[in-house]
């Protein structure tokens, strides 16, 4: 929530809607797990040498 610029905005977005830090950190972790379920649902196709 400190370093990475996206999720500082991220956190800046939910701040100004007047949610808690509490709050936030469980919106933040469900945003997180709805996007490694999105990758591992749908996996990019990789190029094999051949």
């Amino acid at each position: 929530m400190s370093h990475d610029p996206e999720t500082r905005a991220y956190v800046e977005r939910r701040k100004s809607e007047g949610k808690t830090p509490k709050e936030i950190k469980r919106l933040l972790k469900r945003y997180i797990a709805r996007q490694v379920y999105r990758r591992l649902s749908n996996p990019p196709e990789i190029a094999l040498a051949t």
